[in-house]
């Protein structure tokens, strides 16, 4: 069976060596030793002046939303994972949808101005598919009418935008480092803000606490566990290979799709992208529907994803946005792991090419 992705797992002698530190010192949680080891690891890696590890990649885009001191609206993007909205309504924001641009699927500042108000609290865009959103446009926004910017960056691990880190933008970042993710904890996540902000975020993500006994405000648990450090620590001397093989992947799918019926997304001018998806668009639905039944009787399991379009979740206030819905009916995700053969690339293809 070939699944859309594939977990990349260390050496196990390797994640063993991690785990074993935690039986000798003692430590699960409560940020030990592994978690702010895997914190600085990440620091030099990645070229960021802070991170905070988290349980999960949901939490931080939660706790971002904490910081807003007023509910309101959240102009977002349609086109994203469920959480980026559903976050949104689970903390009782109002989600405002703007549409998004049709070459590089993300978010659109044109469409983001014409919607905010004196309601807006925040804009929060996703780095779909880890391709850069406008942040250029989108951060002189925020700027010009005094509105926080969030960025669901859950795909963007490694990503760099004019050579920095896409973390260091906005003022605040989140990243997702779940099972499905070329860097991963098993299940976990980060977030990244601008100073003036890590204080609150820091004791928001620890119950509130100052200390043992002492209290700033309102918080959750959002610790990342000693467990999950230990897979992050002994994923990330691979990541380079993880990356490179990525890439290999996405040249032989392009040499070897009919690109005269079939599109991708387009990276964004001054992005250095992460391979971490290939999503493909097909002519329309039907073909879409036509191509993963293909597929699909040969054991081959690609995703529609981003679908639906969240402005059709039955949890919202429906507002048309057509370049999202009609991107999301014919988007597909085609396998892309490390492990995937030449041969399985090949079979891919032929199956897709035969029938458009």
């Amino acid at each position: 069976m070939i699944q859309v992705t594939r977990t990349f797992l260390p050496p196990l002698h390797e994640y063993e060596e991690q785990v074993k530190r935690c039986w000798d010192s003692g430590y699960l949680s409560n940020r030990g030793p592994m978690v702010l080891e895997l914190e600085e690891k990440l620091l030099n890696r990645l070229g960021i002046p802070w991170v905070l590890l988290t349980v999960n990649g949901t939490i931080p885009i939660q706790i971002a939303l904490k910081l807003i001191d007023h509910t309101g609206e959240i102009i977002t993007t349609p086109f994203s994972y469920v959480a980026t909205t559903a976050s949104i309504v689970w903390e009782k924001f109002k989600p405002v949808f703007a549409d998004i641009e049709p070459d590089t699927l993300t978010i659109d500042p044109k469409k983001v101005e014409s919607l905010i108000s004196p309601n807006t609290r925040a804009i929060l865009a996703t780095h779909v598919f880890g391709n850069p959103c406008d942040l250029v446009q989108l951060e002189a926004l925020a700027n010009r009418y005094g509105i926080l910017v969030i960025y669901d960056a859950a795909h963007a691990f490694g990503v760099k935008f004019r050579g920095e880190s896409i973390f260091n933008y906005g003022d605040i970042s989140t990243c997702s480092f779940h099972a499905t993710k070329l860097f991963h904890t098993g299940e976990g996540g980060a977030i990244f803000c601008k100073e003036s902000l890590r204080h609150k975020v820091y004791y928001s993500h620890n119950f509130g606490h100052d200390g043992p006994l002492q209290f700033h405000g309102l918080g959750i648990n959002g610790k990342m566990s000693e467990l999950q450090a230990a897979m992050g620590l002994s994923l990330l001397p691979h990541i380079d290979d993880i990356i490179s093989k990525r890439a290999a992947i996405v040249q032989m799918y392009e040499e070897r799709l009919l690109w005269s019926r079939l599109s991708t997304m387009k990276i964004r001018e001054g992005a250095e992208w992460n391979y971490s998806y290939f999503p493909l668009l097909l002519p329309n639905e039907s073909t879409l529907l036509k191509v993963q039944q293909a597929l699909n009787a040969e054991n081959i399991f690609p995703r529609r994803y981003f679908y639906p379009s969240l402005n059709t979740l039955p949890y919202v206030e429906y507002a048309p946005m057509p370049i999202s819905e009609e991107i999301a009916s014919r988007i597909l995700c085609l396998p892309l792991y490390v492990g995937l053969s030449e041969s399985e690339i090949d079979r891919i293809a032929s199956i897709i090419n035969n029938n458009l």
